[in-house]
């Protein structure tokens, strides 16, 4: 079977990367699968506390591979029923996207769904559902105006027209624009300092900030509310 991702963990943290060089990282199923395998590899090992998604060769992943578009299972690539949004929401560890080159529908879509991004130069960004003819069916429509708000969000995506990582930067999908050569390195040293901070609490303050997007404002904060009562109560009974 074609290597279509490539897996390596060191210091605590898996570096996955998309391995179609060739078709600029186009999805086809192979790549889907073995992406998902990955995801899964760092969910279940307790060894492993973060993870950075990059792309071979001078894309970040070009979106669907369309000569694959009738012929492969890009939906269920594993045939067990998972999707791209479930596999990434069942590994609940952070995810940074290192984003090497342009980055275009499903590929954004991949870049969406990780923690957040960090980019090099030479990224790019483009929503080109409206332009190729194929429905958005993993996250596009609700996450992208999460990171950049509706009104740039529906410019994106009615448009369909790149923007740099400068502007990417600037409208806040990305968190840090680096040198190309700097990218994987940059990645993976924030990476590091995730792994060196407490866990739990690390997973406790992760899951609060998503705990946003699940119910109001006000839920969201009496939430933690209730969590750090909870905490101090139990700091006291250990005393």
């Amino acid at each position: 079977m074609e290597q279509c991702v490539l897996f390596d963990v060191k210091d605590r943290v898996a570096l996955i990367t998309l391995n179609r060089p060739e078709r600029r990282n186009a999805l086809n199923q192979a790549l889907l699968a073995q992406l998902y395998d990955a995801l899964d590899t760092v969910a279940a090992d307790p060894d492993i506390v973060a993870a950075v998604i990059t792309g071979q060769g001078t894309a970040f992943c070009s979106g669907i591979d369309l000569a694959c578009l009738g012929t492969d299972n890009l939906f269920d690539p594993r045939g067990d029923g998972s999707d791209l949004l479930s596999v990434f929401a069942a590994c609940t560890k952070p995810i940074i996207g290192a984003v090497n080159g342009p980055t275009i529908t499903g590929g954004f879509e991949i870049a969406l769904n990780c923690d957040f991004l960090i980019a090099s130069e030479n990224a790019s960004f483009a929503d080109t559902h409206a332009k190729v003819g194929i429905h958005p069916g993993w996250g596009m429509t609700q996450m992208l105006q999460e990171a950049v708000g509706r009104r740039m969000a529906k410019q994106m995506s009615l448009t369909c027209q790149f923007i740099s990582a400068d502007k990417a930067l600037a409208v806040g999908l990305v968190n840090e624009v680096v040198s190309s050569d700097h990218l994987v390195d940059r990645a993976m040293e924030i990476a590091r300092q995730i792994c060196a901070v407490n866990p739990q609490m690390m997973m406790t303050v992760k899951t609060l900030i998503e705990n946003r997007n699940k119910g109001s404002f006000d839920e969201a904060l009496a939430m933690e509310t209730r969590g750090f009562q909870a905490f101090i109560q139990a700091f006291k009974g250990g005393q």
